[in-house]
């Protein structure tokens, strides 16, 4: 059996790492040893997700918890040698684009141990964006790339990647979605907090372009005062964005707001009845712009770019300005019903994670 190293640090890690372990698992080929970095160590943006997602107990957890860019990622390195040097696996699988997915790879490379990116290709092209030279990295050094949608395979091409290297395997984290899609469905959660079907907007923020800049911080919080006078705001806020908005002072302000609700983290089945019930999703995340494709919602990327755009090509999401004028007009049409129609894009049909456990089993 090959002995494989899933690494998941934070929570889009988890999702995509759940369809991965499940389908490694049922193959029979992979012997898996999963890793939490404790990138997010929150209960709340990690207990939850790993039952939640039916995956197993992690076989360890490294505590890294946060820190600097450098920090963590020295972090994440110094452990995860450790790991390797005490029960040397045979494959490494890093997912996604945060500090542990980079720092997990330059690890085992360094150790000859071969590296496995799955999501490979995605490119903002915003060198300020942490996230890209994370995915820049990440690829330049993997002997495996997994690809999740055609973008990838022209960026990589473009970079001179050879086609040896590259399985255009679709999206796992649609393969959880899909799997979970029901139960997330029978939560009914938005309905029993007293939300109205497709009548309140879904918010997230977290990224530092967004949460980190005093002036656009006060720019996000007045288009939320000014969303709420169309209808009730979910908020399930970062830590990290709920602090910022503490300092700067304007936390009062939204939770003063009958129309808005500003909550913990939640699990990953209550969100996702929140996305599949929302008017309109508002969003900084690469993630929520898939789910939402997925489940056909009407999405605004609060972003001057995306690593995504088959999103916005095939899919609901739109790109915009952080300008309340513009996301307040995209309120109104989505709750008018005039929204664009999206499809389903290539291979976001529940068995990428199958399709990459095959091809590298093969490969391997």
């Amino acid at each position: 059996m090959i002995k494989a190293a899933l690494i998941a640090g934070a929570r889009p890690n988890f999702i995509k790492i759940a369809a991965i372990e499940k389908a490694f698992s049922d193959s029979g080929a992979f012997k898996n040893t999963l890793i939490h970095t404790g990138q997010h160590y929150d209960a709340k943006m990690s207990d939850i997700f790993f039952r939640q997602l039916g995956m197993p107990k992690p076989d360890m957890f490294l505590g890294i918890g946060s820190g600097s860019h450098a920090t963590q990622t020295a972090a994440v390195m110094v452990e995860t040698e450790k790991v390797f040097e005490k029960d040397r696996p045979d494959v490494v699988l890093v997912v996604g684009d945060v500090n542990s997915t980079v720092a997990t790879a330059l690890t085992a490379k360094k150790m000859l141990i071969p590296v496995v990116h799955v999501e490979a290709g995605l490119r903002s092209f915003d060198p300020g964006m942490p996230e890209e030279i994370n995915r820049i990295v990440t690829d330049a050094i993997s002997d495996h790339l997994y690809i999740s949608e055609p973008s990838g395979l022209t960026h990589l091409r473009n970079e001179g990647v050879p086609e040896s290297k590259m399985f255009f395997a679709g999206n796992v984290m649609i393969d959880s979605l899909r799997r979970f899609e029901a139960q997330a469905k029978a939560t009914n959660y938005a309905s029993s907090v007293g939300l109205k079907e497709h009548g309140y907007f879904l918010i997230t923020a977290h990224r530092p372009a967004m949460v980190d800049n005093d002036q656009q911080l006060t720019v996000f919080a007045n288009t939320l005062l000014r969303l709420a006078e169309k209808g009730d705001v979910v908020f399930p806020i970062h830590p990290r964005t709920s602090k910022r908005l503490e300092l700067v002072g304007l936390a009062d302000s939204l939770n003063a707001h009958p129309n808005i609700r500003m909550t913990e983290p939640i699990g990953y089945l209550e969100f996702m009845n929140l996305m599949m019930h929302a008017g309109l999703i508002v969003t900084d995340s690469g993630g929520v712009q898939e789910e939402s494709t997925a489940l056909d919602v009407p999405c605004v990327t609060v972003r001057p770019n995306t690593e995504r755009p088959v999103t916005i090509d095939e899919g609901t999401n739109e790109l915009m300005a952080l300008d309340a004028d513009l996301i307040c007009d995209a309120a109104d049409r989505a709750l008018a019903g005039n929204w664009k129609k999206g499809r389903i894009p290539q291979f976001w049909d529940g068995k990428a994670a199958n399709r990459i456990a095959e091809h590298l089993a093969n490969a391997l």
